[in-house]
């Protein structure tokens, strides 16, 4: 009897390690966000703080960047509200596992449906953040020297 409980336990636990895995990639996912966040914030503030003493044609172009940073932090939003959504129902799978367990009930589609779920939530978040990387691409802008603009290796014209 005791090694029967041992082995229920121990494969519980075996179950629950994968899981574990996975939310330390959401937690890693989770850290970028928050940090690519922040950076985005701190450029909106430098815009707003610059946008009030700019002519028209500078306070347009300040503007239209207002507004995709404005996108893009809705896009970080909603890429965080995904990946912790995907961490929450990830615990609840490891939470399932062991009470399963300790109730003796049969788990295993409630342990899929949530493992489903906590996917497309990741896979939603992962999406977001892509789109997000997208448009950052799209909008940066650099100063460089005339004689700098040529490709590498070759002359500059």
């Amino acid at each position: 009897m005791a090694d029967s409980l041992l082995q229920g336990i121990t494969h519980t636990i075996q179950l629950a390690v994968a899981p574990v895995f996975l939310l330390t990639a959401l937690g890693t996912t989770l850290s970028v966000l928050t940090t690519r966040l922040s950076r985005i914030v701190d450029r909106a503030r430098r815009v707003e703080a610059r946008v009030r003493d700019e002519e028209s044609a500078a306070r347009d172009r300040s503007t239209r960047e207002l507004r995709m940073i404005a996108g893009r932090v809705r896009l970080v939003h909603l890429a965080i509200s995904s990946a912790t959504t995907a961490a929450l129902l990830v615990c609840l799978l490891i939470a399932v596992a062991f009470l399963g367990y300790l109730f003796d009930a049969r788990v295993g589609t409630a342990m899929a449906v949530l493992f489903i779920a906590a996917m497309v939530a990741y896979v939603a978040a992962l999406l977001c953040f892509l789109r997000e990387i997208f448009i950052a691409i799209a909008t940066m802008r650099f100063s460089l020297p005339q004689d700098a603009r040529a490709a590498p290796g070759r002359p500059a014209p």
